[in-house]
């Protein structure tokens, strides 16, 4: 039986709350969780995830919203934790779909306008700016903004009250009592909603599995003053996540002591750094930041630039200058290249790679030290499992292996182990203080971004878009007569990613004539159906590169018409 405890709904009847992710678990990233009482349904966070190895030429991957769809007449807001992109990335393209009003706090609600802008959009968008305390009304929820920590000033927890009982999602979030902007997370308030009674607690799990607290934002800057104290010759380069703001302040903060410029590189960045100051996020000296235009105007020792590129992406400022791409700045001996993140999984790789081609160039690279996470670690989990007492625990926000381990730490704080629920991303859990179980599904799943293209590249085509990579492509032409189905011309083969044709004429003449005996053969029995000749043709040519060198290229063969 479940633990009794006092709540301000007690004298209500059983009521039922139901919690369904769209997004956010199974991976980091792709946020958004619908909570729907009676006729009211919320959706706190609309975010992105970036596309994995297994995804070529796809940009980016949004949650499938067709439940907001078939439910829009009911869905009484948007609530958003911070302004992160996998919280706030599918904004402009949930809001072609479903429109509703959008709430967040200040930093957070002027990042999303800022997209929807540059989509000519922010006319049909309703958006409403919050404080911390601030308790909005939305059908039969109220939702309560807290102050939380996290590595982007404006964070804030959510207190979801409907009379089924009270839900408390986290968002993204860290215990920092000396955060560089702003104030402290308001845990005194965490623990007056605890007193109250908490149905359900779902809590950031990505730091999980480490022990111990997450360090302060502080720890950082004693290791920025070190790598100005020790470089102050060098060019300092300084590569971080463009949304990352409590950083950036720090990197300022140390240019300017050091007296050096900072310029900015990376329109995330730029766009993100204005916005931020425009509010008073973010602080520059006078006279600290110039033009990017004028950063071969400075001697290298006054001069720091700030960039994106962290994570090793292709067109990133930071891959662009490593690569000689980029026409402003160059690599050079005497610069030292600090690298303030962790990769994020799966982009080690492409990190490690990075950082190779600048070492190539001579420059210095500083990894160590120069980055503390903005997510709980175990005791910080445990903190807020004491503070607030939920009747349930459901981890949310990481892998599997995250947000088991973040039931582990439930369990070890008392909540009962059947009261510890792993959902999975379209799950309809059910709540109430009785009982919880997962009674259904929705729609679910990853929508892919390439270009202005939205959900048109599914599993086949990137499955094709892999085949193409690896085994690369042979086109097969040939001319029949249309009058006597003799062939007229060809196959002539064409080879792409397959080998290299001059150095494999045997091969390809090989090849050549097993499609034109697959070819004649069919032609020769008075087959009529193109579609049939070209899958014979494709079979026989397949067969012989396989049997020859083991490889298996897409085959498209082509026939034209000759009256």
């Amino acid at each position: 039986m479940p633990r009794a405890k006092k709540n301000i709904y007690d004298n209500v009847s059983p009521r039922i709350v139901k919690v369904i992710p769209l997004g956010g678990l199974e991976q980091i990233g792709m946020n958004m969780t619908v909570f729907e009482y009676g006729q009211s349904l919320i959706v706190v966070d609309a975010g992105l995830a970036f596309p994995g190895g297994n995804m070529p030429g796809v940009d980016f991957v949004l949650p499938d919203i067709t439940y907001l769809k078939e439910n829009q007449d009911r869905i009484k807001g948007f609530f958003f934790t911070h302004g992160h992109e996998d919280h706030i990335g599918a904004v402009p393209y949930v809001l072609k779909e479903v429109n509703a009003p959008m709430y967040g706090t200040k930093l957070t609600m002027a990042l999303i306008e800022s997209k929807l802008e540059e989509r000519e959009m922010k006319d049909i968008a309703e958006i409403h700016v919050v404080q911390f305390g601030d308790v909005i009304d939305a059908g039969d929820f109220t939702v309560e903004f807290i102050r939380i920590n996290h590595s982007i000033p404006d964070a804030c927890a959510l207190a979801l009250r409907s009379p089924a009982g009270t839900i408390l999602h986290t968002g993204d979030f860290k215990v920092d009592f000396s955060p560089i902007v702003g104030e402290s997370a308001d845990l005194q308030r965490l623990a007056e909603i605890g007193k109250e009674g908490v149905l359900a607690l779902l809590s950031d799990s990505t730091n999980a599995l480490r022990p111990a607290y997450t360090p302060s934002e502080q720890l950082v800057r004693g290791t920025f003053d070190s790598i100005f104290s020790s470089n102050k010759e060098s060019r300092i380069l300084v590569a971080t996540f463009a949304s990352n703001l409590n950083r950036v302040q720090l990197v300022i903060d140390s240019a300017a002591k050091f007296g050096r410029k900072v310029a900015i590189e990376g329109r995330s960045m730029v766009n993100a750094i204005e916005i931020a100051r425009q509010l008073g996020y973010i602080r520059f000296p006078d006279n600290v930041l110039v033009d990017i235009e004028t950063v071969n105007n400075y001697p290298d020792s006054e001069m720091c630039i700030l960039m994106t590129g962290s994570q090793g992406e292709a067109m990133a400022a930071l891959s662009r200058v490593a690569n000689g791409q980029h026409r402003k700045i160059s690599i050079t001996p005497n610069d030292t290249v600090v690298f303030s993140s962790t990769p994020i999984p799966g982009n080690e790789k492409a990190v490690s790679d990075l950082i190779n081609e600048i070492a190539k160039r001579g420059a210095a690279v500083q990894n160590k030290a120069t980055h503390v996470s903005g997510h709980a670690c175990e005791e910080e989990l445990k903190l807020i499992y004491a503070l607030t007492n939920p009747m349930y625990a459901v981890p949310v926000h990481g892998e599997f292996r995250h947000r088991q381990a973040n039931a582990k730490i439930a369990e070890i704080m008392s909540v009962p182990k059947d009261h510890v629920i792993l959902i999975n991303s379209g799950d309809i859990l059910e709540l109430s203080k009785e009982s919880a179980a997962v009674t259904g599904e929705v729609p679910h799943g990853g929508v892919m971004v390439d270009g202005l293209g939205i959900g048109d590249v599914g599993n086949i085509v990137l499955r094709d878009r892999q085949n193409l990579a690896e085994e690369g492509i042979i086109i097969v032409a040939m001319s029949v007569s249309r009058s006597t189905g003799q062939l007229l011309a060809g196959p002539e083969l064409i080879s792409r990613g397959f080998v290299y044709v001059r150095e494999s004429v045997d091969l390809m003449e090989g090849a050549r004539k097993a499609a034109q005996e697959a070819a004649e053969r069919c032609l020769g029995m008075k087959m009529t159906d193109w579609g049939r000749i070209k899958t014979e043709v494709r079979e026989a040519l397949g067969s012989y590169v396989w049997r020859t060198v083991e490889r298996n290229p897409v085959i498209i063969p082509i026939i034209m018409e000759i009256s």
